[in-house]
């Protein structure tokens, strides 16, 4: 979502990943501006200082220089991914770029209500598998496998619940 609704404010996207397998996707789909594989040192090395801000939604421990170094002065790194152990940075990087790391969890009611505006008059919706209960197991190992796109929503209506 964070890219869609970057790209309905009218920025410029570049998303950040791992692997190829999603470059498709990210450039087609959700129409992003660019695509970097952080495992690409020199993709990495010529994106370097381009970032104005980075939404960082990994989820577990990860080292933070690689980010730190695709961001322009005083450009800000958002920590979305709750990681349970602590995160390690070289401060100089911080320092001499004037850059931030901060986080977020859930914006106020009137920002939220903001984002949903947004959504709503620019047509931006989430993707998501629909799955019935019968499927719900399997739902769940596939969560444990990593092995889903987006997000799962159970309908609960169009389910049989009388077997």
């Amino acid at each position: 979502m964070g890219v869609k609704i970057a790209k309905a404010s009218g920025l410029h996207v570049t998303v950040i990943s791992s692997s190829e397998k999603k470059r498709e996707e990210a450039l087609q789909v959700l129409a992003a501006d660019a695509y970097v594989v952080s495992d690409d040192g020199e993709k990495m090395q010529e994106a370097a200082e381009s970032l104005d801000f980075i939404l960082d939604t990994i989820p577990v421990s990860h080292p933070l220089e690689p980010y730190l170094s695709l961001l322009k002065l005083n450009g800000k790194l958002v920590i979305l991914g709750v990681v349970p152990e602590p995160l390690h940075f070289i401060s100089p990087l911080l320092i001499l770029g004037r850059r931030s790391i901060t986080g977020s969890f859930i914006g106020s009611m009137e920002e939220t209500q903001e984002v949903l505006d947004l959504c709503a008059e620019k047509k931006v919706s989430c993707m998501v598998e629909i799955v019935g209960l019968d499927y719900i197991n399997t739902a769940m190992e596939r969560l444990e496998k990593n092995n889903v796109r987006y997000r799962f929503v159970v309908d609960v209506a169009a389910s049989n619940l009388d077997k």
